[in-house]
C-alpha cells in the first residue's frame, strides 16, 4: 500500500525522492598513475592519505605527530590541529 502525500510546498523530502546514478563510460587506469583506495597497502595510504587519530588527553598534537613519524618510518608528517570536540586529530 503506497501513501500518496500531497506537499504544500510541491517539493518532495529527500527520501521520498527517486534517485538514480547513470555511468557513461567505465574505463581502467594506469596503474603508474595510482590506484583505488580500497586496493591500497597501509604504506600507501600512510605515505599519501590523511591518518584520523583518537588523541588520548594528555600528550599535545606535536608529541602524537612525533610518534606516528617514529612508528610509521616516515620523514615528514604534520598535523591541522586537535578537534576538541571529538578529541581526534588529523594528521
Amino acid at each position: 500500500m503506497r501513501l500518496d502525500i500531497k506537499y504544500s510546498s510541491g517539493i518532495l523530502p529527500p527520501w521520498r525522492r527517486h534517485k538514480e546514478i547513470k555511468v557513461r563510460e567505465t574505463a581502467e587506469t594506469d596503474s603508474k598513475y595510482g590506484s583505488k583506495p580500497d586496493e591500497r597497502d597501509p604504506a600507501e595510504h600512510i605515505r599519501f592519505g590523511i591518518i584520523v587519530l583518537d588523541k588520548p588527553a594528555g600528550p599535545t598534537s606535536h608529541d602524537v605527530v612525533s610518534w606516528v613519524k617514529r612508528l610509521a618510518s616516515i620523514e615528514s608528517a604534520g598535523h591541522s590541529g586537535t578537534l576538541e570536540v571529538l578529541g581526534e586529530i588529523p594528521l
